[in-house]
């Protein structure tokens, strides 16, 4: 035993980190000890304290981000599907329309399509169907022309209630004309035109008799008028092609709550 005492002592002298020097690596000073520990202390009380007086709703919005962000960063097969369309629908749209403005490669043809378009609005369709009904001396006659009256007031509520939820705008900047703001017809989907004369060409198929040529002529004008509003950049395709859906599903419904006679007589007579 008091061999081995000098031998451990001698051993602690030679370490070279037990000099001066070296002290501070071995064994850290007690004062920085107690200041990180403090300064530990003081920013968990900070933390604490500032997670109590935080609002519930960022709780939930700070837990939330990085779910919002994986959802913004793989968005889903449906939403790539549906903005992969919306973007081939507004780059058609832009391609179809040759006559949107003076400049536009058929802008010569715009008066002549905006005259084709006077035949699809709804005031003029309105104005004659109520001059015919006053003429209209027979029964049949005058069911058939409360009914069309119906359709179109049905038409111009429905589209314009339509287009005032989807408020989208066309693909060029156009200001709506004198007629499409008293039809409310001041956004672009669903195509007020489309939809009206889709329910007009239906309703005159299915209630007059005409030769097969005025037919094929009649589903002809419902067309070109339908896309004449693409062809001056009023609307998308996607809003025509809506408008021509909606119109039938008008003329459906136009079926299903058709006046009678005696109904339409009552309503002359009170008017």
């Amino acid at each position: 035993m008091p061999a081995s005492q000098p031998r451990s002592r001698a051993r602690d002298r030679n370490n070279v980190l037990n000099r001066a020097e070296f002290l501070s690596l071995n064994q850290p000073l007690k004062g920085n000890q107690d200041s990180r520990s403090s300064s530990r202390k003081q920013s968990s009380q900070a933390g604490a304290a500032g997670a109590q007086n935080s609002n519930p709703k960022e709780r939930r919005q700070s837990q939330q981000l990085p779910e919002e962000d994986c959802m913004q960063l793989n968005p889903s097969f449906k939403g790539i599907a549906f903005n992969s369309l919306l973007a081939i629908d507004i780059c058609m749209s832009k391609r179809l329309g040759v006559c949107a403005n003076r400049a536009s490669s058929w802008g010569g043809a715009r008066s002549m399509i905006n005259l084709l378009g006077i035949t699809g609005h709804g005031i003029p369709w309105i104005a004659g169907t109520l001059i015919c009904l006053v003429k209209s001396s027979t029964l049949a006659g005058q069911e058939v022309l409360m009914n069309l009256l119906l359709a179109l007031l049905l038409d111009i509520m429905i589209v314009a209630g339509l287009q005032k939820l989807a408020k989208r705008k066309g693909p060029y900047d156009i200001t709506p004309g004198l007629l499409d703001y008293l039809t409310m017809d001041t956004y672009a989907f669903p195509a007020g035109h489309a939809s009206r004369v889709a329910m007009l060409s239906k309703f005159f198929l299915n209630h007059l008799v005409l030769a097969i040529p005025l037919r094929i002529l009649l589903v002809l004008w419902a067309l070109c008028v339908g896309f004449s509003r693409v062809m001056i950049g009023r609307h998308h395709i996607t809003d025509v092609l809506s408008g021509f859906v909606f119109g039938y599903l008008q003329f459906r419904l136009v079926e299903l709550i058709w006046m009678s006679s005696n109904t339409c007589q009552m309503l002359i007579s009170i008017w």
